[in-house]
């Protein structure tokens, strides 16, 4: 399910992230947006309409690209369903595959209205597609490609190649004829050659006559012999140009392939900075989050919902705590968090709902007193406002959870028997309510 749009329901194509946590197709958010003005997430309606906030305001801006899930996406393992193709592999060559799948049912490109396999659209075009015709120049008359290969008409005029005196049967067009010439010096030379040798063989085994002079064929045969040097002095004229003309296209290639690098140097670099500017925007979505959720002044509420779900998840493993958002104690004190096992921690495993208090690395804790002292209180809140669970301890203070953080936290600490789970599920009381319950903790910071 997480791998689908909260919009269209299929595969997540660019997926983004919305402030309130749903996933969609970047073209869809794009649509959305475009389409309706004030736009609210629809899987935050379904939910629970109750309790729509700012975060369920769907905008472009608001939302990021989430890389972790479509890497995840791109190597999923699919397979092509189109019936008779046989294809599997990863979600990202699927696209390729699409393109090219010979069993996908195309349509035919002159606009006859037929779907084909294109694996058949060349037997279509030349036997059944009736937009696929072809005017005789002779006989003015529209023919379907079948019928124009059998359509009899006058042949058209064509030369003969000069080499054909030395074996060489190519016949075309003047057109044709010049890429042949072009094309065809290497075969032609060896025409030649086996020409010229046919020649001096011919010459050395004439009968001389009386007198010892080679008979008047013989000397035709010596003029032939010069004319055909000749042709091959030309030849060799045309390979050298050749040679001129392949050396300066491997320049040209070569200049082309620097350009060519040069481009995804840039598009590199290019590249780098957008990821760049993502994270920046990642981190600045973050930073606004925690903005509004943040306190000053040591009090904190906490609401939780999907709070079945996170249970569910505790108790599988899945997910087995939750942090709050960090809170602090002042607006240059003490930063902080809570830190909740819905299913239980240590001793409350299973039984109790378990909660703790977590001192955090923050930006003035040179300038505080350690070890943290103040007495931390929590509170769990029954929304009909009868029977608030409450449970309040002072910090040990030779234990290293109230030290001056080394690392971004130190070991929680805190109340592993809260709450009985019997109790937070009981009807008798609204501890949890619309699938969402509130903790508040309150720190003494007038020590």
């Amino acid at each position: 399910q997480k791998y689908l749009c909260s919009n269209c329901n299929n595969v997540l194509k660019k997926a983004l992230q919305t402030l309130c946590g749903h996933r969609y197709c970047s073209a869809c958010l794009s649509w959305i947006v475009r389409n309706n003005k004030n736009a609210i997430c629809q899987k935050c309606k379904e939910e629970d309409s109750s309790t729509l906030s700012e975060g369920s305001l769907l905008a472009e801006e608001r939302a990021f690209g989430d890389a972790a899930i479509n890497k995840e996406i791109s190597e999923l393992k699919v397979h092509c369903v189109t019936l008779g193709c046989s294809w599997s592999g990863i979600m990202k060559n699927f696209e390729e595959h699409q393109s090219l799948c010979e069993y996908a049912l195309i349509p035919c490109h002159t606009g006859c209205g037929h779907m084909v396999m294109r694996r058949k659209l060349a037997d279509h075009l030349e036997n059944g597609c009736v937009n696929n015709v072809t005017m005789c120049q002779k006989c003015k008359r529209s023919l379907s490609s079948s019928e124009y290969q059998n359509h009899s008409t006058p042949l058209t005029t064509k030369d003969g190649c000069r080499f054909s005196e030395v074996g060489c049967s190519f016949r075309g067009s003047k057109e044709k004829m010049k890429d042949h010439e072009k094309t065809a010096v290497g075969p032609h030379m060896l025409l030649l050659l086996q020409h010229i040798k046919q020649l001096k063989t011919s010459l050395c085994s004439a009968p001389k006559a009386a007198n010892g002079f080679v008979p008047q064929p013989g000397l035709n045969l010596e003029n032939k012999l010069h004319v055909f040097e000749n042709i091959v002095a030309v030849l060799n004229k045309e390979v050298e140009t050749s040679n001129l003309e392949i050396t300066a296209f491997r320049r040209q290639s070569e200049l082309d392939q620097n350009i060519i690098r040069g481009l995804e140097l840039k598009i590199a670099e290019l590249h780098r900075c957008l990821t760049q500017k993502d994270t920046g925007l990642s981190n600045l979505h973050k930073s606004l989050l925690f903005s509004e959720q943040a306190s000053y002044d040591g009090v904190f509420l906490w609401k939780i919902t999907d709070v079945g779900r996170k249970l569910q998840d505790s108790v599988t493993g899945r997910t087995v705590s939750l942090y709050s958002p960090a809170f602090y104690t002042a607006k240059y004190g003490y930063k902080v968090c809570l830190r909740v096992y819905l299913n239980g921690d240590g001793t409350g495993k299973g039984t109790h709902v378990s909660l703790f208090f977590v001192v955090m690395k923050g930006d003035y804790d040179a300038l505080l007193p350690w070890p943290f002292r103040h007495k931390v209180t929590f509170m769990l809140l029954d929304q009909n406002n009868r029977e608030h669970i409450i449970d309040a301890f002072r910090p040990d203070l030779t234990s290293a959870s109230f030290q001056r953080p080394v690392n971004d936290m130190n070991v929680a600490s805190g109340c592993p028997l809260f709450l009985p789970l019997s109790k937070l599920q009981s009807p008798k009381y609204a501890y949890v309510k619309e699938d969402t319950l509130f903790l508040k903790c309150i720190i003494e910071t007038n020590q």
